[in-house]
């Protein structure tokens, strides 16, 4: 029986120590995934493209969707009370990798040494018709 309880309890503690994180700018969504999830001090920040959140146009200019971008991710990590510099990985999908080193200047705008360990993937296309760059990080505080 006390080998139950500890196990029930243990269970529970997994579940209270997961939630998930909404920027209020993100409330009208309703994409079927949540824009974070924090669990155990670890924010893991759902793939965000350069949509802008009032207008849902994506930028005909690469740099300012790269923005819009990397804005979209600082909601998320202010809305769990976290910052660009507890970024701990990066993940990025571009469809086009000739444009490279033009995400590469916005990127580093935002991200200052030390940088996150990050992956960069070429794609064939994204979910989001239009989008060049989708971005996935996880933080930790």
């Amino acid at each position: 029986m006390k080998i139950l309880c500890a196990f029930l309890l243990a269970t529970l503690s997994m579940h209270a120590a997961k939630k998930v994180i909404v920027p209020p700018e993100f409330a009208a969504s309703t994409a079927p995934y949540s824009p974070g999830i924090l669990a155990d001090g670890t924010l893991y920040v759902s793939g965000q493209i350069g949509q802008d959140l009032k207008t849902t146009q994506i930028p005909a200019d690469f740099e300012q969707e790269v923005k819009v971008c990397l804005e979209r991710i600082g909601l998320v990590l202010k809305a769990a009370g976290m910052k660009y510099e507890d970024v701990v990985s990066v993940q990025i999908y571009l469809t086009d990798m000739d444009l490279f080193s033009r995400m590469n200047a916005v990127y580093s705008s935002v991200f200052k040494a030390p940088r996150p360990a990050r992956t960069t993937v070429g794609v064939t296309r994204l979910a989001a018709a239009g989008a060049h760059i989708e971005i996935t990080v996880t933080a930790r505080k």
